[in-house]
Parts: structure tokens; C-alpha cells; sequence
């Protein structure tokens, strides 16, 4: 139970220092730029700690479940230098009353302080840097796991022996009278046994070993092996049996099928041996491709939101398998930390573990907030590029300035999105407890 709460609160600090410092990223350049920021706070409702140090005041709030800075002046007048519009009926419409209403009454007498007044790219600049921090603090957290500590891959070890040779598709976890015993088992090779080079040829890799094994079946092999620091010589016969034929798909081995679905397979020397697998350090090239692959695992999530949610449901309330790739809220990345803190592996791989879980929470935040819908990043990004689009086209044609974009009148669209946003979080949160992902079997 102590790891586990270790694992916990190490993975929550990291997200806290994560939420502040993509607020960070919005504070900096809104000062440099002369944007009056009122206050920076680091979770939602109660103020729990605040300091005020100049003219914005930095504080922690109760629920830290995300952050904000505020800016005064985030919503244009609905005339330049004037005043709100009069509420008119309606829900929707008293939202953007009250949005335009609210944007004033911070403006105050520093009008020209206000964001809606800086130039379009500076008011791109803002935004877009809180998703760019965490971006950048991806790439940080699996630089250090990919450089730092390196990824499991195959090892030249034995990780495990088979007692027989059972049909290729078999399923079975015993062996039967009538299973010959396996070349392996049969030589005496053991899990924990290095492999040092086979008919004197040095074996770097194990796909090199296995190469040389499926090429050779009914012939005896001589087997250098390292075992508790010193070489022994075994002689192997590959057995010619029949195997299912595997193909990389995204990164992992997978059965190759044929057009009705069924395993390819074909006759090769078999000896009955497995591989270990150890962490492998990856050279500083490989970061970049990896965090893109991470980032487009995100917005194909993000794409087919719909029906990911419908999966969960199905799990939460009808018992169904959650999908390992699927959304978790805040509660399943403390379980899945939890988890990963007990497991029996070694200190080191749970570290690299717990350090790329950071990096994933990192890069679904930049992606999420990049969508262009209020009141995320995005919405506000779009928003500012709309605003520089409509100031270019009226220049071509020779109009005059339209003015700022008015984004109060997206608070009906804003006001949904926090719903279905909230609902979300409600749903995930509930699954998370009832149904959580099961990543370690």
C-alpha cells in the first residue's frame, strides 16, 4: 500500500507541476507583451494559498484539476471604446452579456492593456504557449526515458525454455504425453542463459539467433551460452515444425493473417526458447518520431471521440473490457501510477515507467487543448487567426477594419462545451473507479 501511494503522489505532483507550468507558459509572454494579468492560479475553486506580488496575485486553489491565468480584456466591447450591448431575452444571450460584461469591468481605465487590443500573432503567441509547454515537457520526460533508461526490446538472454513442442495456434499452458520434449529443454538451456554466439558465429541481437535457428532445422548447432559468468557449449537440433509467420505493425510483432482472417504459417527450426527483455537506451534521434507517434495516438482519440465514449460507457455501466488505448481520467492515471509503483519489476523500470506516464499525460494535454473550441487554447487561438483573416480580406477589397472578432458570442458554444466536457470527466472518473483499465493483466 505504501508504493502505491508513492506512485500516486509522485504521478500528481508531476501533473501539478505540469498544470502550473503550462500556465506559465501563457504568463510570460502576456507580461512581456504589457497584458495586465490579474491573478495565476493553479486549480479550481477555493482559493486554498494566494500572494499577491505586484499587480497579479498567485495562488493554489482547492481542486487541482487544471489552472488559468486571467487577463483583463479577453472579450472585446461590442463597440470600439464603448460600452456592453443591452441584454436582450434568452439564456444564451444573457451568456454574452454577461461574458462582455464581465471582460469590462476587468479592463477598468487600462484599456490598452487589454488582450483583445495586442496584435493578432501576439495574442497567438499566448495561447499557444501553455500547449507548448507541455510539449516541450514531453519531449523532456520520454527524452529521459528513451535516452536516460532506453525501452524494453530483445535481449540476447533466455527469458524462458518450453518443456515441449505443441502445434503452432495451440493455446494450451500444459504439455501432453504425446508433445515431444522441446530442442531446448532437450540441450539444457536455461532461463537467465546468455547467448554468446551460435556455430561460431557472435550473436549481437536476438533476431540474429533466430534467424540462424529457423534456418536450420535437423541440424545440431553448437550453442555457446553465458551462464553464472562462464561460457558452456550445448548442442541444439532445431526441430522442423510448423509456425505461425509474424509481421511488425506500429512497433509490435503481430500473426500475420491471410484474406479469410486465419494465421500464415510455415515449416521452420524450432528449438523452444524465448527472450528477455531489458531496457535498451535509444540515441536523442529517436525522441522526436517517438513523441509524434504519441501525438498522433492522441488525436486519433480525439478524432473518434464518439465512439471511445460509447466503450466506456459500455464498460462502466455494462461490464464490458475498457480499451487499453481508450480515455482515463485523473483517477485512472493515479491508479494506473499506483500499480505501476507495485508491480514486481525492477526499481529502474518502474522510474522509466512512472516517468513516461508523465510524458503521455504531457502530450494529451498539448493535443487537447489545441482543439479549436472554446474555452480551450485552441478556441481562442482560432478566434485570433479568424480576426487576422477577416483584417486581411477587408484590406484587399479596400473596406474598412472590421474590429476585433467578437468572441463573446461564442459563450453559448463555450457554455455546451464545459457540459459535455464536465460530463465527460464525471463518466471517466466513474469508470476509472467501477472499471478501471487493466494494463498489467
Amino acid at each position: 500500500m505504501l508504493l502505491y501511494i508513492i506512485g500516486v503522489v509522485i504521478v500528481a505532483l508531476g501533473l501539478a507541476t505540469s498544470i502550473a507550468l503550462h500556465e506559465i507558459g501563457h504568463l510570460v509572454p502576456a507580461k512581456l507583451f504589457g497584458v495586465k494579468v490579474t491573478q495565476y492560479m493553479v486549480g479550481f475553486g477555493p482559493t486554498v494559498f494566494s500572494r499577491r506580488r505586484g499587480e497579479t496575485e498567485y495562488g493554489l486553489k482547492l481542486i487541482p484539476f487544471g489552472g488559468y491565468i486571467s487577463m483583463i480584456g479577453m472579450f472585446p466591447p461590442q463597440k470600439e471604446g464603448g460600452t456592453a450591448r443591452r441584454a436582450t431575452t434568452g439564456f444564451f444571450q444573457t451568456l454574452v452579456q454577461d461574458a462582455r460584461k464581465a471582460s469590462l469591468e476587468t479592463i477598468g481605465d487600462e484599456d490598452a492593456r487589454s488582450f483583445y487590443r495586442l496584435p493578432i500573432y501576439k495574442r497567438v503567441i499566448i495561447m499557444l504557449s501553455g500547449p507548448f509547454m507541455n510539449l516541450l515537457l514531453g519531449v523532456l520526460f520520454f527524452g529521459i526515458v528513451l535516452c536516460g533508461f532506453g525501452i524494453a526490446a530483445p535481449s540476447t538472454t533466455i527469458g524462458s525454455v518450453s518443456a515441449c513442442v505443441q502445434p503452432a495456434g495451440s493455446t494450451s499452458t500444459t504439455c501432453e504425453a504425446s508433445d515431444p520434449v522441446s530442442p531446448g529443454a532437450s540441450a539444457g538451456i536455461q532461463p537467465g542463459d546468455r547467448i554468446v554466439s551460435i556455430d561460431g558465429t557472435a550473436i549481437s541481437s536476438w533476431d540474429q539467433a533466430t534467424s540462424i535457428i529457423r534456418q536450420s532445422p535437423g541440424t545440431a548447432l553448437s550453442v555457446v551460452v553465458e551462464r553464472a559468468g562462464a561460457d558452456q557449449t550445448l548442442s541444439v537440433t532445431p526441430l522442423l515444425t510448423e509456425r505461425a509467420v509474424t509481421e511488425t505493425v506500429n512497433g509490435r510483432s503481430v500473426v500475420k493473417t491471410d484474406a479469410n482472417g486465419a494465421a500464415v504459417t510455415e515449416d521452420v527450426g524450432f528449438v523452444g526458447i524465448g527472450y528477455a527483455t531489458e531496457l535498451q537506451p535509444q540515441p536523442v534521434t529517436a525522441v522526436l518520431p517517438f513523441v509524434g507517434e504519441n501525438v498522433a495516438g492522441v488525436a486519433n482519440t480525439i478524432i473518434n471521440l464518439p465512439a471511445r465514449i460509447v466503450g466506456v460507457a459500455n464498460a462502466a455501466f455494462g461490464g464490458g473490457e475498457r480499451d487499453v488505448n481508450g480515455p482515463i481520467s485523473v483517477v485512472g492515471v493515479g491508479r494506473v501510477a499506483g500499480e505501476i509503483a507495485t508491480i514486481d519489476i525492477p526499481l529502474a523500470s518502474k522510474v522509466a515507467t512512472l516517468i513516461g506516464l508523465l510524458g503521455s499525460v504531457n502530450i494529451g494535454l498539448f493535443v487537447i487543448n489545441l482543439v479549436p473550441l472554446m474555452p480551450l487554447d485552441g478556441g481562442h487561438i482560432i478566434g485570433a487567426l479568424w480576426e487576422g483573416l477577416r483584417r486581411q480580406l477587408a484590406k484587399l477589397f479596400r473596406r474598412p477594419n472590421p474590429g476585433p472578432v467578437d468572441t463573446a458570442k461564442l459563450m453559448p458554444l463555450t457554455f455546451v462545451v464545459v457540459i459535455f466536457l464536465g460530463g465527460l470527466s464525471a463518466l471517466l472518473v466513474y469508470a476509472d473507479i467501477v472499471n478501471p483499465v487493466n494494463l498489467f493483466g
